[in-house]
Parts: structure tokens; sequence; C-alpha cells
């Protein structure tokens, strides 16, 4: 078993997964970008760059969230979301990266360790079905490719748990996977500019902000996901540029109805801070989804397309979207959970991180995520 395990390449994870959505690199706008997201329930798309027209990385609601916030962009959110998608796509490189379908799968996991959020495996369609292919387009319809993350390869892994029993009951704190949450962490009173950093830092880390309160107790999460769950993106830049940390989560977790003390605070803080322009579109996003939302019908409009404002029923049982949760609720567990239990755990609730935390008083130690379990996971395989 342990040879079929190492001689496995990453063909075998791409059974069963569908096509990877994408965006080209050239012809769309940031704008484009945002309405593409909220249409296909994915919580990020692939994009196509113009060389090969090859995936070349990859754009989320939370990308867009934190470019609209930063460069002065929410004096002139107009003019942010005209320009080219490339200037919210994330900075890192090989954050994506391309194999082969007769790629190693251990191989696979060795990019992975070196920084590689996604893997694109190219694919084609052939008579109805799907066939892993060697190379882009030729032979016959325009290329797809396969989206590969860590979590399929922790899936994988568990599914191998049995190779892995001597450690598998060893507590995380014993392996050393809790890292510390300090850089990934936010005082419940801190403004919510001062989750920017923060964010750029989660979402290269595929994780989230903890929120907590002034004792280190923790309180909650701001996560990308429940950035990208949120339709209403000009408020919600708006509320980020505007209300407190306790107060995001708050607008977060209504779901597309924040109450009215909360709007009535993102409107005046926007008109303290000269930023009219921002000011008028969230009035007109508001607006919109205050229509669509007396509107009996539950089917999307082409309102969507003619205004960033447009709001649609929210998509609970998109395939992606089902496993956000809200931000009060963060997945936590604690220094002495073994390493089977938290990648178990984590799976179950379709999130690459668990917060760490204190068993007595819910006080945050840190935070354990699929890199390191992959890494500790990995090192068991070396000759």
């Amino acid at each position: 078993m342990a040879v079929r395990l190492v001689s496995n390449e990453v063909s075998d994870l791409c059974i069963g997964k569908p096509a990877l959505r994408t965006l080209p690199l050239s012809a769309v706008d940031v704008g484009e970008a945002l309405i593409a997201l909220r249409r296909s329930g994915e919580p990020q798309l692939g994009v196509i760059g113009d060389v090969k027209k090859a995936v070349s990385g990859k754009i989320s609601v939370a990308d867009i969230i934190c470019y609209l916030c930063s460069d002065g962009n929410l004096a002139s959110p107009a003019a942010a979301l005209e320009r080219p998608v490339a200037a919210a796509l994330p900075e890192e490189a090989g954050i994506v990266r391309r194999v082969e379908p007769h790629f190693g799968l251990l191989e696979a996991v060795d990019l992975i360790l070196d920084g590689a959020q996604n893997l694109v495996v190219p694919i084609r369609s052939v008579a109805g079905r799907r066939k892993i292919q060697s190379g882009c387009g030729g032979g016959g319809g325009a290329p797809e490719f396969c989206w590969l993350t860590h979590e399929d390869f922790v899936r994988y892994f568990l599914n191998s748990i049995a190779l892995f029993s001597h450690i598998a009951a060893l507590s995380i704190d014993s392996l050393g996977l809790v890292r510390p949450a300090d850089t990934l962490s936010i005082r419940s009173n801190e403004p919510g500019l001062s989750l920017l950093p923060l964010l750029d830092r989660a979402l290269s880390d595929q994780a989230a902000v903890a929120v907590v309160a002034d004792d280190g107790r923790l309180v909650g999460e701001i996560s990308p996901s429940a950035l990208s769950a949120c339709d209403e993106s000009l408020t919600l830049a708006a509320a980020i540029a505007t209300l407190t940390a306790n107060d995001l989560m708050a607008f977060i977790d209504y779901y597309g109805a924040p109450p009215e003390y909360l709007v009535r605070t993102i409107k005046a803080s926007l008109k303290e801070q000269g930023l009219p322009e921002m000011l008028e579109l969230v009035e007109d996003e508001l607006s919109s989804f205050s229509t669509s939302s007396s509107s009996p019908s539950t089917t999307s409009s082409s309102s969507d397309e003619e205004s960033f404002g447009g709001k649609r029923p929210r998509r609970t049982k998109s395939r992606s979207l089902s496993s956000v949760r809200r931000s009060e609720e963060p997945e936590v567990c604690h220094p002495g959970s073994s390493l089977v239990a938290v990648m178990a755990q984590a799976l179950a609730h379709r999130v690459s991180y668990l917060w760490v935390v204190d068993e007595e008083n819910y006080d945050l130690i840190g935070i354990v995520n699929f890199s390191d379990m992959l890494r500790v996971l990995r090192e068991q395989l070396l000759p």
C-alpha cells in the first residue's frame, strides 16, 4: 500500500472533479470579474494568461474587496472597477502551478510545501466524457483544467491514514503543528482598515483573521470565504473602511440585510471621510438589493450585469458556498487534539485551518493548517 501511495499520479486526484472556471486576463476588468464570481457561485476563479493561454493565477471576491479598500480606490471606486483584472490579482509568484497528469503525487505535495496554493492539471472533454490530457488544446475543443487544492491532498492522505498510525494519534502540539496566530488576529475594537494586511496574509496562508477580545479570548473570525458570500461587495468594502472589527462581523453575519444602525454608521463615516462617490455607489447597491428582495422572482436578472450593486437571492445551495460559516462560529481544536482528529474535523467543515484555543478559557493559542499537516505526513515518506 505504501508503494502505491508513493507511485500515484496527480491524475488520480482529478477523478470526479469539475473543470476549473476561468477568466481571460486581458479581456476582463475588475468589475466584470466581480460579476463573474457572483454568478459562478465559486469562491475563486482561475485567470488565463495571454501567453500559451494557460492558467496563470486566481482571483476571489476577497481579493477584489482588499483591492477596493487600498491604494486610494475608496475615493474612486468606479475607476478602480474599470481597471484590468490584473490590478486586483494577488502579487505572490507561483501560487498557481501547472503540472501534467502523470506528475508524481509526492512531487506535487512538494510543490504545495514550496508555496503553491493550487495545482492546475490540463483536461479535455471527449464525446461527453472528460479525459485527462497532456498539453493544452489540440485534438478537439478548448483546453480545460482541473483545480487541485490542499484539501484534495489532505483528503487523499486521510484515506490512507493507516500508513501513518504511528503519528496519527499524536497531538498536534507534540508534532509541532501549532503556529502562533499573532499575524492573523485583530482586537474586536480595532478599525476595519487594520484588517487589510491581515486579510492579505490570510489569503496567502489560506486561513482567516481571528477576532479576539482584549483578554485574548477568541470571539469570532473574518474569513475570505465569508467575504465571498456577501453579494454587496461595494458596501462590504465601505464597511471595512468605516466599522470596527466587531461591527464588521455583525455586518457579515446579517447575510445581505445589515441592521439600519450599521448602514447609518457606514454612510455617516463615508461622508466624514469625504468619499461621496463610494457613498453614492453604496446607496445604489443597497437600494438595488432592497428592490430585488421585494420581488417575488428568485431568478437572476440582467441587472447583475448592468450594475455592480445588483443583488440576487443568496445562493444557499451552491456547492462552494454551502460550507461558509458565520463569522462568530470559527472551527476550533485544542493543543491535545490528535492529528487524525484535526484532519477529519477540517475536512468535514471544508476549511483549511483550525484555530487552536485553550480548552478552559477559549483563549487563542495559535492556528494549525493543511500545509503543516501535509509537511508532517510527507516527512514520514522520506527515504
